[in-house]
């Protein structure tokens, strides 16, 4: 039986063998993403992109002008896509998946080139397996982009440094022009590229781990026109993203309300984060030094590409609020790169093993976070269950009040997005669109905006007994003054309230 098990998993190897180094971690990583992608509903920040790529490019621009500049290049590009395929959530989510399957195909070709095939081969069916590649290939954020981008910038990189021209080196602008634009933190990959390209020029490509086993090593006149090359290829970064750059931090007040500063611990967690599981994360980091003690040099620029962008990133969210695991999901690809060199170095069906073993491992949180994409997962919030309590006693003349509204929840969004029709938001006097932001603003007199209204239903953020009573403020004082409550609905995360007038009222 043994023996049997051998030939078997030796006749897979050899079959893998004859295919692109590219197809079966693409294959494999479409068929783990597609797999229940619709599943979990649309979570806050999902329905932040809903809510944005359903407006006309100049509201779009307002937008980038009040709150949201460094998503906004993302939303744009979300908003072309809806006007053809729609705004369901598979379709929101199609984009991440197709990302995220061109990334696990060009990391196996970076791995390939820059170990041998059968790294990039591993490397690529290893990045397929994580959750956290399910995870931000399921949802309609700019992460997934943000990583395929950064895999394509570099394996750009060493192409042009390896073969020299300007149509490689402009290819390499293009794809760290587009990184930028899309996720700007993805920029600080540029530390390891400044490096990889400083050593190529100081020492030549074979101490920047770049050189091919036959390339012969240009002399330094020659090597100082890549650093110039380089130089000149991230002038257009820099021009279309300086901008943005100066606009995000002047909005960071408001976008990063809800972060804290960095701490020590942040690092150890950091695996789990983007892996979305820590064992499968802690899995992960320990093949991947094996793998870098194995490549010697060669390691040079995938730990530079996963290390430098994580200390840059910690070193700022320790004097400003920016450490945010998921930000950092682009180094990934990298440490699987590391982990397939290691995986290279023993015999086929071991190192199929390993990536099994991944995969099992994270079968729990692969099946957790198809339930729900809410952070913690212990606390998912039912948008389209409060909107189907609704929908189904919903009658003319309806009003509906969410409390609170400027919340990172986005309970109105959450509600409009479920229903084809929803009641009158009666308090609302400047929706969020006009407005430019991703909040309406709200009639500073509630009493005087609900008055003529006999019903309203009340969604609330929390599971409540006395909806009412965790309404604050003037709102709040006008609920229970002038309506009663007829009946309560509890749905994980929210409280549905139908309210009537008081009949003295």
């Amino acid at each position: 039986m043994g023996q049997l098990s051998e030939r078997s998993a030796g006749a897979a190897w050899e079959h893998l063998r004859r295919l692109p180094v590219w197809l079966p971690p693409a294959l494999l990583t479409v068929a783990v993403t597609v797999t229940g992608l619709g599943s979990a509903q649309l979570w806050r920040d999902e329905l932040a992109t809903w809510s944005a790529t359903t407006r006309s490019p100049g509201d779009l621009a307002r937008l980038a002008g009040t709150i949201d500049a460094a998503t906004g290049p993302y939303y744009l590009l979300m908003h072309l896509w809806t006007r053809v395929f729609g705004d369901s959530t598979i379709a929101l989510r199609v984009p991440a998946v197709l990302a995220m399957t061109v990334a696990a195909g060009l990391l196996a070709v970076l791995g390939a080139r820059l170990v041998d095939r059968r790294g990039g081969l591993f490397a690529g069916l290893l990045f397929a397996v994580l959750p956290g590649t399910s995870r931000y290939g399921q949802e309609a954020r700019p992460y997934a982009l943000a990583t395929m981008l950064a895999v394509l910038a570099t394996l750009l990189l060493v192409t042009a440094l390896r073969r020299p021209s300007w149509a490689r080196w402009a290819g390499y602008a293009a794809a760290v022009a587009a990184l930028g634009l899309i996720h700007l933190i993805a920029l600080t990959v540029l530390a390891a590229h400044a490096l990889v390209v400083l050593i190529a020029w100081w020492r030549g490509p074979a101490s920047a781990g770049i050189a091919t086993p036959t390339q012969p090593d240009a002399g330094r006149d020659r090597r100082v026109w890549r650093v110039w090359r380089w130089l000149v290829a991230v002038v257009p970064v820099a021009l279309l993203t300086g901008p943005l750059l100066v606009k995000a931090r002047a909005q960071q007040s408001r976008q990063l309300n809800w972060v804290h500063l960095a701490r020590l611990d942040d690092l150890t967690a950091l695996p789990g984060g983007v892996t979305q599981s820590s064992v499968v994360g802690g899995l992960l980091v320990g093949v991947a030094a094996l793998g870098a003690a194995r490549l010697g040099r060669r390691a040079l620029l995938p730990v530079g590409a996963v290390l430098l962008p994580v200390l840059l990133l910690f070193a700022a969210g320790t004097v400003v609020p920016l450490w945010v695991p998921r930000y950092l999901v682009f180094v990934v690809p990298f440490a699987c790169l590391l982990a397939g060199a290691a995986l290279a170095a023993v015999a086929a069906p071991a190192a199929l093993v390993v990536v099994v073993l991944a995969g099992l491992l994270g079968l729990p949180d692969q099946a957790a976070l198809r339930r729900t994409h809410e952070w913690p997962r212990s606390a998912p919030v039912d948008y389209a269950g409060a909107a189907r309590v609704i929908a189904d006693g919903q009658r003319p003349g309806d009003a509906v009040v969410y409390s609170p509204r400027h919340s990172w929840l986005f309970l109105d969004l959450g509600i409009e997005y479920h229903l084809s029709d929803p009641p009158r938001d009666v308090l609302v006097t400047e929706d969020e669109v006009r407005r430019g932001d991703l909040w309406a603003a709200e009639c500073p007199q509630p009493a005087q905006c609900l008055a003529g209204t006999t019903r309203v239903w009340l969604v609330v953020s929390g599971r409540h007994t006395e909806p009412q009573a965790a309404v604050p403020g003037a709102k709040g004082d006008a609920l229970r003054r002038d309506f009663i409550v007829t009946q309560v609905w509890q749905r994980p995360g929210l409280t549905v309230a139908l309210l009537t007038s008081r009949p003295d009222r």
